[in-house]
């Protein structure tokens, strides 16, 4: 069955359809509608009743499509909105009108989900020297920009910037398009933002090993307006002379010059000067001599972990710790003994599968709470546990949504021995589902803690049974567990009243 995947976009609504076969997926049509969603967002504050039945009758046009390729499964469709409905203050009213009048649920997906599906989408595509080599990924959308560094293919970083092209535009909309004025305020308040980003990413210690490759609709016609023979797909280059060339012809023109010199319609003639400028900026921070860029956008990622069904597999998972990691450092935590408590919450996590009945989403937010439960005592030794809840709650993981990170913070506060409360900051306001879900995270994780209590890393290894009630752990290589049982008994209530099991600690065995 095809599979199908519409994103709500600021500037447009755009469709792909296609099919998983045996060599992989296959487009078998993509669609695209002009629509004003960002006008609206980014200049009254909601999306008008105007351009709410505009969308409402593009998406009953693709609905037709959908129902010729015989994709009527809801399962099989995904409908997603990036900034201009999510930063919308009608986002509610205007999704569930959707709902009403199609019947498709649209899901609005924050900036921790672009991620996530960009790295996805980039990661196959990248050669053996873009692997080398320092990548900074940049996607300048009509609403934001998204920045994801990699080191040797591995994350290092995400971020989101609310500098977009059609933002930014009408934000100057009282200032003549071809005016100097206009071209002047677009490059201050362009390198305004990018100098914020210099300082959290660092970028002046990137040096010589670092490449841009560059994603979204303006750039891909950059290149193919200057090579003039790339067909979208893989990773092309350009050199940033050339696309410098192009950009100050486009500052100088009109938007009707732009759509009838260069064949672009009127939302992409809006949105091309400051794309462009935007990447040259950050092409020039990074002193780079070339830009890559890339013909994969937002709907091919998310058509293919459809196909896959994977969201949160192993090497997912894998740059998810990597960032946690990477935010530990910065608090200048005990990496030895934080890795190796995540190593133990992990291994309990497996063996307790049957009872908890948690997802790998819920694996991965174990293991950055057991990374980070420390990082408080950055702040203060003093109710460390709560300064940890914090800084975790309030910073960016890769991967990581809001909720996310605030569940991993509230893991990591009750690392300790106070019972979650419904009166704590945080923990009162989520579901039932979330509830539990930190309940039983936090009991592991002191499980975890009390293996390692004198941070010597001699528990490496732990082989777990029920046994009449109990939960055993036999930790493997080790005999004399004394001080890890002293520190076992007042750890286990917590478990003891989500799990109804008795944790019971032996040693002895072999490694």
């Amino acid at each position: 069955m095809p599979l199908a995947v519409i994103d709500i976009g600021t500037s447009s609504v755009r469709m792909a359809i296609a099919e998983q076969r045996p060599d992989g997926l296959h487009l078998l049509e993509s669609l695209s509608q002009g629509l004003t969603l960002g006008k609206d967002t980014f200049t009254r504050g909601d999306i008008g009743p105007d351009t709410t039945e505009d969308c409402v009758a593009v998406l009953k046009t693709y609905q037709r499509k959908l129902g010729e390729y015989g994709v009527h499964d809801p399962a099989a469709v995904r409908v997603v909105a990036t900034s201009a409905v999510r930063e919308a203050a009608n986002r509610l009213a205007f999704i569930d009108r959707l709902y009403i009048a199609t019947g498709l649920a649209v899901e609005p997906i924050d900036e921790a989900e672009v991620h996530r599906i960009m790295y996805r989408g980039v990661r196959p595509q990248l050669s053996p020297a873009l692997l080398d080599d320092r990548l900074l990924v940049a996607e300048v959308g009509g609403g934001s920009t998204e920045l994801l560094l990699l080191d040797r293919g591995e994350v290092q970083s995400a971020r989101s910037v609310r500098l977009g092209s059609l933002r930014l535009r009408e934000q100057l909309l009282g200032v003549g398009q071809q005016s100097q004025r206009y071209i002047e305020l677009m490059r201050a308040k362009i390198r305004g933002f990018f100098d914020d980003i210099d300082t959290v990413l660092d970028i002046d210690t990137f040096g010589d090993r670092c490449r841009l490759l560059a994603l979204g609709g303006d750039l891909r016609f950059a290149v193919r307006e200057i090579r003039g023979d790339w067909d979208g797909e893989g990773i092309a280059e350009v050199r940033v002379s050339q696309l410098q060339q192009l950009t100050e012809r486009v500052l100088q023109m009109s938007e009707d010059e732009i759509v009838r010199d260069l064949g672009r319609t009127y939302p992409e003639a809006e949105t091309l000067g400051p794309a462009l400028f935007s990447t040259l900026e950050l092409a020039r921070r990074l002193k780079v001599r070339t830009v890559a860029v890339s013909g994969v956008n937002l709907r091919d990622g998310l058509l293919t972990e459809m196909a896959s069904g994977q969201v949160w597999g192993p090497n997912f998972r894998r740059q998810v710790i990597r960032s946690a990691l990477e935010l530990g450092r910065r608090y200048d935590f005990d990496e030895v003994h934080a890795t190796h408590i995540a190593e133990l919450a992990g291994q309990l996590f497996e063996a307790l599968r049957e009872q908890h009945r948690l997802d790998d989403r819920a694996s991965a937010i174990l293991q950055v709470a057991a990374l980070l439960h420390e990082i408080g005592r950055f702040v203060a030794t003093s109710s460390y546990h709560k300064h940890s809840m914090y800084l975790i709650a309030n910073s960016e993981v890769f991967g990581f949504s809001p909720a996310d990170a605030q569940l991993a913070g509230l893991v990591a506060r009750y690392h300790r021995r106070a019972m979650p409360k419904g009166t704590h900051v945080g923990y009162g306001t989520l579901d039932r589902d979330g509830r539990a879900a930190v309940m039983k995270l936090a009991a592991i994780l002191r499980i975890a803690r009390a293996l390692d209590v004198a941070n010597d890393q001699r528990v490496r290894r732990v082989d777990c049974h029920l046994d009449d009630g109990r939960f055993v752990i036999e930790a493997a290589g080790v005999r004399d567990l004394s001080a890890e049982r002293l520190e076992l008994a007042p750890a286990s209530a917590l478990f003891e009243q989500t799990f109804g099991l008795s944790p019971l600690l032996r040693g002895g065995g072999r490694t």
